[in-house]
Formats: C-alpha cells, structure tokens, sequence
C-alpha cells in the first residue's frame, strides 16, 4: 500500500509540474521552490533545484513580469507565443527531475508524457486567449489571467497533497484538452481570416488597380 501511494504521489507531481508549466511556468516553479524551501514538502534530489534562493529569485521576477504581460489584450498573445518555446522544453525536464532517480527509461518517458501535457496544456491557453481577446473590454483577459495563476497554484498544492484526487482531475481535463483543442483551433482561424480580411489591401481601392480604358499613348515623332 505504501508503494502504492508513493507511486501515486510520484506521478501526480511530475504530472502537476508538467500541467502547471503550460499555464505559467514560473508560478509552477516558485510554488514548488518556496514549499520545498520551507520545508513543507520534500521534492526528489533532482527537481531540489528548485529551492535554490537564486531559482526562485528570477521565477519571482518572471512571474512579476507576466503577471502583467497576460493581463494586457495582444500582448499576452505575444507573450504566449514567444513561451512555446520556454514552457514546453521547462515542463518536459520538471516532469523528468519530479521522477526521481528511477532510471533513465522512467526519466525519458516522463520527459515524454510531461512535455505532451505542457504542450497541450499550453495550447489551450494561448488558443483561449487568441479568442477571449476579440472582445472588446479587458476585463474578460483580466479574469482568465487570475483565474489561471489560482489554477496552478491550487493545482500544484492539490498534486502534492491528494495525488490521487489530482490524477483523477487530470484525467479529466485531458479529456476536455481533447474535445476542446479542435473547437478552439477553428475558431482561431476565423479569427485569423477576419483579421487578414481587415487589414488586407483591397485592389478596387487603389487607383493603379484599375484597368486602363480608352487610354491612348502619345505617338512618337
């Protein structure tokens, strides 16, 4: 039963760290590095790194960052964006080191489940901002931003402190991933098209577009 619950515990972190990472990496980390820090969790050898002061420090800053950054519409798109290539990669290797010294079968195939989660994780929310930032008041990106970082932060700590419920969640919200992925990748790119329809130059509005008609040209001498 003991090893039961210690695997639970095993994956239910490394799963919690790979999902919190595509929502905000930072917020992940600092919560992870200040438990462990405090001594109110023990993290495995390698994931300590976390609660080193210099780590928390700069996930601190970064946080502090975009916390502001995900509040303003189009700039939390950017900021999204330019993350896919800091929050996937950082949720592989947290889901790895959360593992422990297993083996490094166990550590390839966490990496693997991990970023797939971050991935996935991280898509949803860029896709949900691309289209909560079509309307107009800010208020909506606001909501969303705060309502995330208290997802992670609840999700971290519950990962921690009832694995198996948070298996179960997860569970859960990979299926809702699935279902609704799709339905938010069309509706970017109806937001794509309408954009590229609006600010598109239109050739019936300039005057070198239209055809010359009855134009002579001057005969030379």
């Amino acid at each position: 039963m003991d090893e039961l619950n210690q695997i639970s515990q095993t994956i239910a972190l490394s799963m919690g760290a790979a999902w919190g990472s595509g929502i905000n990496l930072y917020a992940t980390v600092l919560m992870l590095g200040y438990l462990a820090y405090t001594g109110n969790i023990d993290l495995p050898p390698e994931l300590m790194i976390v609660a080193d002061p210099l780590v928390m420090t700069a996930a601190g800053l970064m946080y502090a960052v975009e916390f502001f950054a995900d509040k303003i519409p189009g700039v939390d798109t950017f900021w999204d964006t330019l993350h896919t290539f800091v929050r996937i990669p950082a949720g592989a290797m947290l889901a790895a080191s959360a593992i422990g010294d297993v083996g490094p079968a166990a550590e390839i195939a966490a990496a693997l489940v991990g970023g797939s989660l971050t991935a996935a994780t991280h898509a949803t929310k860029a896709g949900s901002r691309v289209l909560i930032n079509t309307s107009p008041e800010p208020f909506s990106n606001w909501t969303a931003s705060i309502a995330e970082d208290l997802a992670v932060f609840a999700g971290v700590w519950a990962s921690i402190q009832h694995p198996a419920f948070f298996i179960v969640a997860i569970f859960l919200l990979i299926l809702l991933m699935v279902w609704a992925l799709p339905k938010l990748w069309r509706g970017i790119k109806r937001v794509f098209k309408f954009l590229g329809r609006l600010f598109r130059w239109s050739d019936t509005d300039s005057d070198y577009s239209k055809p010359l008609k009855n134009t002579k040209l001057p005969r030379p001498d």
